[in-house]
């Protein structure tokens, strides 16, 4: 017997506008504002730039600035440097390339919308008959999970910073749903059309992440359908097999006979996408149960419980393909030698399907509760972030002020009137959407992850508005860059760089200065990066020359890092 039993007014949809506005309100937050981020946020974007700001060779062989870096795959780059020249002239290079991953976040949002709204109006997933009648009708059902399954996808604790990157994981976790999409039309449908589709999204992901995930996704595809549509497989092998290689393939084939840089990226591409794969480790493991219990939050309580009340139809395409796309990404996990929270993106979009069919056989008792952890956790964490603001404007309470000003020395709080407006009027609707589910108590059934997905949206806006320019000062190589740059000359020089991807991006960028590329040119700056405390050595040799110093700094805010500037001198 199946597990549901509820009334048409539990299926009450939210209003498609009110999604899309959710969907920018949860976006839009983090991109405005702000400088390219130290981390994979700077080194992406710096990708982008060369490759809008250079030739036919930076994009087919991805690099910073002559920096090779040919991991992962050069689809989300070439997206992003062409909204950089499609839209940098206009609104900054930077932010142009904020304008991609944008897109790449309402295209995952759509797909795990129409993914829960297919397989929630199938035959099997429908609740139980009423004796009188009154049951929610097929695509009423289907477009309420829809929107649960958005709110627990908008909820999700691993894709706030991961959605707001300029990088390779913001395209990847929607490039995960898509397939789950595109597979749940291909067992409803058994049409060659879905499954060519199905290939062509499957290499699209290939060309953003390498092979590994696309790979392990259509294999667990392929054990799904010889238990359950055993004429699935011929479409799987002949039509979406050879539709998921032409992409990389031709990239692959571009590259060997226009010989970018006199040399090809598919070596590197390759060794990288070898190493993602290992012998499962006792670390892999660990770190999976360890980050993935907050990094899949709420999901996964809602996935778990919803695997359990339908065990008793445990063939069921609602229930079965999700559930085969997360044990998928699981592995991949697993066998990964070098755990990082990437590896843990896939798994938030067939999460967030499963935990939807979760959400009509939860109990009243585990719903409040869910919803009290909710309300306090969330809340709590709100005050704190206004009494920060609070302190960093007025001083008080001094200790807090202290351990602000201790991490970001040199940063001057400036009031912000637009700030503090859209963090007041976020407050007060969270305040209205509490009062709203304790007194009016509706039945609908979202109303189970309404609280968490609001009060993740808050907090993150909350971030975002009151303290981006303290987060934006301490993660920003703006000023340092522009330090360098005025050590420099104004033209005809070089600078050979021993110094990370994000920061040759950042001083690129921001300082203009020209470092050497491919060919080992000779130059006459030499830029180093260290941890060493202690004031850089006045002559140093490096490269059988001898170098003397010009400049060193670092970023007030990193204690650790130290650059240092050298001239040749012989």
């Amino acid at each position: 017997m199946k597990p549901v039993r509820l009334p048409a007014s539990a299926t009450l949809a939210l209003p498609r506008w009110a999604l899309f506005g959710l969907c920018l309100l949860y976006i839009i937050p983090g991109l405005l504002g702000r400088d390219p981020w130290k981390t994979d946020d700077a080194t992406s974007f710096g990708i982008m730039w060369t490759m809008a700001h250079g030739g036919l060779d930076d994009w087919l062989w991805p690099n910073i600035v002559g920096l090779p870096m040919a991991e992962k795959g050069p689809l989300t780059l070439w997206i992003g440097a062409i909204c950089i020249k499609l839209f940098g002239w206009l609104i900054s290079d930077a932010l142009a390339a904020r304008v991609a991953t944008v897109g790449f976040f309402l295209l995952g949002s759509l797909a795990v919308w129409y993914t829960t709204y297919l397989l929630g109006r199938r035959p099997e997933a429908q609740p139980l008959k009423l004796a009188f009648g009154g049951q929610p009708g097929p695509k009423d059902y289907g477009r309420t999970l829809a929107d649960g399954a958005l709110l627990i996808y908008l909820g999700s604790l691993g894709l706030l910073l991961h959605s707001h990157s300029t990088s390779t994981e913001a395209l990847l976790v929607s490039l995960v749903a898509l397939p789950l999409y595109g597979a749940a039309r291909l067992f409803e449908s058994h049409s060659l059309r879905a499954a060519a589709v199905l290939g062509i999204v499957l290499g699209l992901l290939t060309l953003t992440h390498g092979w590994v995930v696309p790979l392990a996704l259509w294999l667990s595809l392929i054990v799904l359908a010889s238990f359950r549509e055993r004429a699935l497989i011929t479409r799987l092998l002949l039509v979406t097999l050879p539709l998921a290689l032409i992409p990389a393939l031709a990239w692959v084939m571009v590259n060997h006979f226009v010989r970018p840089y006199n040399s090809s990226p598919y070596p590197a591409w390759m060794l990288w996408n070898y190493s993602e794969l290992g012998f499962p480790t006792w670390q892999s493991l660990v770190y999976l149960v360890k980050n993935g219990i907050w990094f899949a939050w709420p999901a996964w309580p809602f996935a778990g419980w919803a695997v359990y009340a339908w065990r008793r139809q445990h063939q069921a395409p609602h229930i079965t393909l999700p559930l085969t796309f997360f044990i998928a990404c699981v592995v991949l996990a697993i066998l990964n030698p070098d755990p990082s929270e990437s590896n843990l993106l896939p798994l938030l979009p067939p999460l967030a399907v499963l935990a939807a069919f979760g959400l009509p056989t939860m109990k009243r008792g585990a719903i409040n509760a869910v919803d009290w952890f909710s309300v306090m956790t969330l809340t709590t964490c709100a005050a704190f972030i206004w009494l920060g603001w609070i302190a960093k404007q007025t001083g008080w309470p001094a200790w807090l002020a202290k351990n602000a000003f201790k991490l970001a020395p040199g940063f001057k709080p400036e009031f912000n009137l637009v700030a503090f407006l859209v963090a007041a009027c976020a407050s007060i609707g969270w305040i209205v959407l509490v009062h709203w589910r304790i007194a009016r108590r509706p039945s609908v059934l979202w109303r189970a992850v309404v609280l968490s997905s609001g009060g993740i949206i808050l907090c993150w806006l909350l971030l975002m508005s009151l303290w981006l320019p303290w987060i934006n000062y301490g993660k920003s190589y703006a000023g340092v860059a522009q330090q360098l740059a005025s050590k420099l000359p104004s033209s005809g020089y070089c600078v050979d760089a021993r110094i990370g991807a994000a920061q040759r991006a950042s001083f690129a960028y921001f300082g203009k200065i020209p470092f050497s590329g491919f060919g080992g040119e000779r130059c006459d700056y030499l830029l180093l990066q260290d941890h060493n405390r202690q004031p850089g050595e006045k002559f140093i040799k490096h490269s059988n020359s001898q170098w003397q110093l010009l400049w060193e700094g670092r970023r007030p805010s990193d204690r650790d890092e130290r650059y240092r500037l050298y001239h040749r001198i012989d």
